[in-house]
């Protein structure tokens, strides 16, 4: 069953990358205490995601924090280094804490778990967006694939009352 609004953020661990190296982390850590923008993709370095989704997020992270979010997340179903890697490429620095599922425990734990088997890629995210306030759901996007609409950084801003735009 999908995750929906007003719904707990479910305990898993996930991994971040910090100066002292790869790190486990559980969402309670992540989410409990901060009104946060989470936006998941189906893969990093893949077209959509890297030419669209991120930039997204990195252009309009100061009206995201504007409006109110206090942490913007990227989570995929990839490895830790791999999602540091497609960071550390787009520049995000301290903007967009990169958040790796990499067995895909949270992205199944939420419902938004997809068969990508017949692209080579197994289990995915679906492409989505949330707003967590204190670990709840309180807006949730979730696009069609192949489509950045509904989990864009203008969905999200849109949600929070603000304006999006270039």
């Amino acid at each position: 069953m999908t995750i929906q609004t007003g719904d707990p953020i479910p305990e898993v661990t996930l991994r971040i990358m910090t100066p002292a190296g790869d790190q486990p982390i559980s969402t309670s850590e992540l989410f409990t205490g901060f009104r946060v923008a989470l936006f998941a993709v189906p893969g990093a370095f893949t077209p959509a995601c890297s030419g669209i989704h991120l930039p997204g997020f990195i252009a309009r992270h100061d009206r995201l924090k504007a409006a109110g979010i206090e942490r913007v997340m990227c989570v995929a179903v990839n490895d830790i280094f791999v999602l540091n890697a497609w960071g550390e490429i787009h520049e995000v620095g301290d903007r967009i804490l990169m958040v790796a599922d990499g067995n895909a425990d949270f992205t199944r734990a939420v419902g938004l778990d997809v068969d990508a088997s017949g692209g080579g890629m197994g289990t995915r995210s679906r492409r989505y967006a949330m707003i967590v306030d204190n670990g709840r759901v309180e807006w949730l996007g979730v696009d069609k694939p192949r489509q950045v609409v509904e989990s864009s950084a203008d969905a999200v801003l849109e949600a929070l009352g603000a304006k999006g735009g270039s």
